[in-house]
């Protein structure tokens, strides 16, 4: 639980310091400027999107390689088996 709210503050401390930016930047605008389109602080960010992808793809690999380790597992076994048949 501790990681999660450790997540979640530095969260919230990057959401205040991009807001913050962007508050100094429309200061610093002048008057006659063209609107700036308004977008969610807490929106996913494209970099972000791709770690999440990463992280999937890493867990499909996982699950993919530990079906694998147990097809191979039971070849062995079976090998295992028909070479102790024979020894009898």
């Amino acid at each position: 639980m501790a990681d999660a709210t450790t997540a979640a503050r530095a969260r919230i401390d990057r959401a205040l310091a991009d807001l913050e930016r962007k508050i100094l930047d429309l200061k610093a605008r002048p008057a006659s400027a063209p609107a700036v389109a308004d977008d969610d602080l807490f929106a996913p960010r494209p970099a972000d999107a791709r770690v999440a992808e990463l992280e999937a793809a890493g867990r499909e690999a996982s699950e993919a390689l530990g079906r694998a380790a147990e097809a191979v597992r039971e070849v062995l076994e079976e090998a295992q088996d028909m070479t102790e048949g024979e020894d009898r």
